[in-house]
């Protein structure tokens, strides 16, 4: 990676993190703004003249009891197993790995194991900076350190890139502002707004702009 490259991604990090806490007051609120590639989803649809838009019922509104923490993250950490594991995690790992033929196991996901680590108290989960306290010292009995302290190697592919590439024109079909005016359901404006800002290098709007391609890809598939 270049520095000017570095440099933008590290900028980009700063705006998002900026715009992800400043409507935050609580956890509920900060937990949301990290699962909403848009700071305010709904601001994205179209509703009748002069409506109101309110943000949908959903699993998020579930309240789990806290430990009784300032900072408890156990709600998020239950949102997540509920929510983000099985409806992305897993599916994706599912698929990807079906598709080549290959079964897949989650050994950690053994109703046992998940039991337990649900009993553990957070200082054997979290402990100062170290996340996974309790698992990393199971571990190092077993395991070279040098395998468990190191950075996450992520497997992403570049999407950013290949929008601003490949993917160009197939991305701007489904974002046109015509196409987005014609259906009714987004707002063209704030999507092409960032669709703008990511051709042009300004941000990288990946996230947001794939969620809305994915709708605007279903939304065809079902003329």
């Amino acid at each position: 990676m270049g520095t000017q490259e570095g440099v933008a991604r590290l900028g980009d990090k700063v705006h998002k993190l900026a715009n992800r806490l400043q409507h935050v007051n609580n956890l509920d609120d900060l937990y949301r703004s990290l699962v909403s590639e848009w700071s305010e989803p709904v601001a994205l649809v179209r509703g009748a003249p002069g409506e109101v838009m309110t943000e949908p019922a959903s699993v998020l509104d579930d309240s789990m009891p806290s430990q009784g923490l300032d900072l408890d993250p156990l709600p998020m950490m239950y949102q997540d197993a509920i929510t983000y594991l099985p409806d992305d995690i897993l599916c994706k790992v599912d698929r990807a790995a079906m598709a080549c033929s290959l079964e897949t196991r989650v050994p950690f996901l053994d109703h046992r194991v998940v039991e337990m680590a649900w009993r553990l108290p957070l200082n054997m989960k979290v402990r100062g900076n170290t996340g996974k306290w309790a698992l990393r010292q199971v571990l190092y009995k077993h395991v070279p350190k040098e395998l468990i302290e190191r950075p996450k190697a992520g497997f992403a592919i570049p999407i950013g890139q290949w929008l601003r590439g490949p993917l160009r024109e197939w991305a701007e079909a489904l974002l046109s502002e015509k196409r987005l005016e014609k259906e009714g359901y987004l707002k063209p404006g704030p999507i092409r707004s960032a669709w703008h800002q990511h051709l042009h290098g300004q941000r990288d709007h990946t996230a947001k702009l794939w969620s809305v391609l994915m709708f605007q890809a279903w939304l065809e598939s079902q003329a």
